[in-house]
């Protein structure tokens, strides 16, 4: 195999780590500040525009010292090597995984069977800038001769996540195309995308990479359909166009074979946006910010190649999720961007980490004994704070957050920017300290309330802190810094799934449940039901047919 299989748990280096946790696993983060003078310098990195600070995390030097003599002992820098190179990591299925290739310069090598994926990859992008700016430009018409004004992505999965999330992200940048993201099954999506839209001048973007996804060609063949309530069937090949390998499948539906944007098996689906899987973001934003957007990416990929442990910002950033995963049994791990920019964030990563490392057999087979994933969640700053920051801070479950937070707003309000960002220090300031039995009672003698009163709220009021944060600040929300941030979070999924020795880019997880609902849709078209389903599932398909 690709890469070498180590349970993690057996290293020495795990063994120090666990006799390390007991020793501080009950320090406070007021105290570890209070005895090193250094530790907000010592426990910062700062690279380009990126300033992050892990210093509010419950770790020492010794811990971070530790974790990196981990990743060392499983040979994480072979693995790393192993991803970039085109080696077949993702073992299960045979293939390499190389999003990274999808953002390289016109002059890298990267080898697939002996054959450099490159130039490849690069006429790709070619072709999705003549489309964009044939569409951009209005030179690209639809059928009836009218310009092209909206533009509808259909997919589901990464097809949808990435594409929806960045085109959302950088509505700031957007051109004068509307963009619109049908993925659900769920006939009542699709329909209120369509609704008002004109078929004249809607472009619309099928992303399936087998061109077979149940979602997005039911979605996709009733949008037909509608179209063709009102066009010709010759029409379908100027307002159609599709991301895909099954070039005659696609032919069928009536797409010219022009429009065609081809993609990879060694793109994962959740990793896919930089491919022609963006050509939705192309489209919205233009081509030039989809450029920097993949700039970006690959800046972040020279870091996390080229860079010692100590100073690498997404490997530091994974081995605190072992750290809080593995050894204080912390579950879950919120993403906080003080920006309503990034309202899909949280929800674009929980796919993405969770889909790539939520598995229980190792790279053997072997179950393991140990946990692996993470539950991500998470909404905007300050909206969070109004709704689930009550349980982070007087809960009892811990819950490490990473506050994302930007230093220049991009419609240039100071007032209110100031007011965003003075919650985003904040919060990660009360997170570490809490307020304590005595500080309480101290605020509460100021109060013109009784003793009897001061009893009963006293113990409420008091928040035990230490509750560990990573506070990431960026200069600004560009194209170039998102495609930053999204790269620093797939190489995190890559070094925690290195690390809990299993496979984190297949997804058979998804497959069950797609299994027996193609059973029950045909017994619920056919009206005859199974008597192999469970008795609970029986009552529910039988209640549904009779009140359906």
């Amino acid at each position: 195999m690709a890469l070498k299989s180590t349970n993690p748990t057996t290293t020495d280096a795990w063994k120090k780590l666990q006799a390390h946790f007991e020793i501080i696993k009950s320090k406070h983060l007021k105290e570890m500040f209070k005895s090193d003078a250094k530790r907000a310098n010592d426990l910062t990195l700062k690279w380009d525009d990126f300033y992050v600070d892990f210093s509010k995390n419950r770790v020492t030097k010794e811990t971070i010292d530790l974790l990196i003599e981990l990743a060392n002992e499983l040979d994480l820098k072979d693995a790393i090597s192993k991803y970039f190179d085109g080696d077949i990591i993702n073992a299960t299925e045979g293939r390499a995984v190389l999003h990274t290739a999808l953002r390289a310069p016109k002059e890298a090598v990267v080898l697939v069977d002996g054959e450099n994926v490159i130039p490849e990859v690069h006429a790709v992008k070619k072709k999705i800038e003549e489309f964009t700016n044939a569409v951009v430009s209005g030179t690209h018409k639809g059928y009836s001769g009218k310009a092209i004004t909206d533009v509808v992505n259909i997919g589901i999965g990464g097809s949808d996540l990435g594409p929806a999330m960045v085109v959302d992200s950088l509505q700031f940048y957007k051109n004068q195309l509307n963009t619109h993201f049908v993925s659900n099954v769920d006939g009542d999506h699709y329909k209120e995308v369509i609704k008002d839209l004109n078929p004249e001048t809607t472009l619309f973007v099928i992303v399936s990479k087998t061109f077979t996804t149940q979602e997005t060609l039911s979605n996709a063949n009733s949008i037909r359909t509608w179209f063709l309530e009102s066009q010709p069937k010759e029409a379908v090949a100027s307002h159609f166009v599709a991301v895909s390998t099954n070039i005659e499948s696609v032919k069928n539906f009536g797409i010219d074979e022009a429009n065609i944007f081809p993609m990879k098996d060694w793109v994962g689906g959740r990793f896919s946006l930089w491919s022609a899987v963006g050509l939705s973001i192309s489209l919205a934003l233009g081509y030039e910010h989809f450029e920097s957007l993949l700039d970006g990416a690959h800046k972040m990929d020279e870091h996390f190649k080229s860079t010692d442990f100590n100073e690498n910002i997404p490997v530091i950033a994974a081995l605190l999720t072992v750290w809080y995963n593995n050894f204080f049994e912390s579950e879950s791990e919120a993403i906080i961007p003080y920006t309503q920019y990034l309202n899909q964030f949280a929800t674009y990563l929980q796919q993405g980490i969770m889909e790539s490392n939520g598995k229980s057999v190792d790279r053997e087979g072997n179950k393991v004994n140990y946990q692996t994933g993470t539950i991500i969640w998470g909404e905007p700053g300050t909206n969070s704070q109004h709704a689930f920051f009550q349980l982070i801070h007087q809960g009892t479950k811990l819950i490490p957050t990473d506050f994302i937070g930007y230093v220049e707003s991009l419609h240039g309000n100071k007032d209110h920017h100031n007011k965003l960002m003075s919650n985003y220090f904040a919060q990660t300031e009360a997170l570490m300290n809490g307020k304590t039995e005595e500080e309480v009672l101290a605020e509460l003698n100021e109060q013109s309330i009784s003793e009897e009163e001061i009893k009963q709220l006293l113990a409420f009021k008091v928040f035990e802190g230490n509750k560990p944060t990573t506070s990431l600040l960026i200069q600004k929300l560009t194209p170039e810094s998102l495609g930053k941030l999204i790269a620093m979070y797939e190489h995190k999924i890559f070094v925690q799934g290195i690390v809990w020795n299993i496979y984190s880019y297949d997804q058979f997880g998804v497959e069950l449940g797609k299994q027996l609902a193609k059973t029950i849709l045909t017994e619920l078209n056919s009206g005859s039901l199974s008597v192999t389903h469970d008795a609970s599932t029986k009552n529910l398909l039988a209640y549904f047919r009779e009140n359906c």
